[in-house]
């Protein structure tokens, strides 16, 4: 085991998990203020689109996937703000529309050589370094985002009209939020997968809402929930032999029915 875990392979999974952990959590959390948990899905399904594209153009399928998110999450945004249908409405046809186009793409693409399976349930410990690379830079700049706007994305998600009172750009605001659940979906599919990326968004923060008694403590222990997910994920899915990805959504999902033994706080 020890030897296992100086491995290469074993270092790049551990990294990308706990990098997207960190981000997860903050983000994870306006998600659950905002009940936007099918929005996430909706990004996640349309990852498959971008990756028939990044066959028929043989481009990067990673920088595909990241193109074909931004995209969706503006089609979204302007969908949303000329109220052409009901938001749900929306998610739910744009989502499985995107994933259905994608695998026909796929389907159709002549030589073309994917593993569905590890897009759909995620593939954590196939991370080489540039994917990590790109892991990194994202999460990176996605944490530095959340960090510096803190305070215009929480008073836009507790009172908007309230924040732009106060001179808060609440569209920029809210285009922002949306172009981060957008760039964190598309890199964290690696570890998760299209099916279960919305799981790693959501339930840390809602297991940390019921101990949290501030906005600021509920990010951080969603952090700290994510982290410990995903460390008992990796150890379980080696000591199991069963797939990483859903190995940490079951070690998430574990701490949440836990917390439900405790009275939320403010009940």
């Amino acid at each position: 085991m020890l030897a296992l875990l100086s491995t290469d392979f074993f270092l790049f999974a551990l990294t990308a998990g706990i990098a997207l952990a960190c981000v997860c959590g903050p983000l994870g959390c306006f998600i659950v203020w905002r009940r936007m948990s099918f929005f996430g899905d909706t990004l996640a399904h349309s990852a498959l689109l971008g990756i028939a594209i990044g066959l028929a153009t043989g481009s990067d399928p990673q920088f595909s996937i990241l193109v074909s998110g931004l995209v969706l999450a503006a089609l979204l945004a302007a969908l949303e703000k000329r109220a052409l249908a009901s938001m749900d409405t929306l998610l739910g046809i744009l989502a499985h529309s995107s994933l259905a186009v994608g695998m026909v793409f796929i389907a159709l693409t002549d030589g073309a050589r994917v593993n569905l399976e590890a897009y759909l349930f995620g593939d954590l410990l196939t991370i080489d370094q540039r994917s990590l690379n790109w892991i990194l830079l994202i999460a990176a700049a996605a944490g530095l985002a959340i960090f510096r706007f803190w305070n215009d994305l929480l008073s836009t998600t507790v009172h908007a009209e309230l924040a732009e009172v106060e001179g808060v750009n609440v569209e920029r605001t809210r285009l922002m939020l949306i172009g981060l659940t957008a760039l964190t979906v598309s890199v964290a599919l690696k570890i998760v997968g299209v099916l279960l990326i919305t799981s790693l968004l959501i339930i840390p923060p809602a297991t940390a809402q019921r101990f949290a008694k501030t906005p600021e403590k509920m990010a951080f222990l969603a952090i700290a929930i994510g982290i410990f997910s995903v460390l008992t994920g990796l150890a379980g899915a080696f000591q199991l032999d069963t797939p990483v990805g859903p190995t940490i959504v079951v070690c998430a999902a574990a701490l949440f029915a836990a917390s439900l033994l405790k009275p939320r706080i403010g009940n």
